[in-house]
């Protein structure tokens, strides 16, 4: 049986709920480089953006964090 790359992962996620963070790649998939693995996928010719979402954490603290998507293209 073949494992299932986490870059593969990721994209069965895109496909199903669309966005994703870092703290959702761990706590669901246990991928603790989201961004080392976004950057893998664009080499490979994925179209992933993103955006930059404020929260604030549990201690009260404003905290920035990347949302990241597939972007559509033309014509889908």
């Amino acid at each position: 049986m073949e494992k299932t790359t986490q870059e593969q992962v990721l994209l069965n996620h895109f496909a199903k709920y669309k966005t994703i963070t870092s703290i959702e790649a761990f706590e669901l998939y246990g991928i603790t480089r989201l961004s080392a693995r976004i950057y893998d996928l664009r080499e490979r010719g994925h179209k992933i953006g993103m955006v930059w979402e404020e929260s604030v954490n549990r201690y009260g603290t404003p905290v920035r964090y990347g949302k990241y998507f597939i972007e559509k293209t033309k014509g889908k």
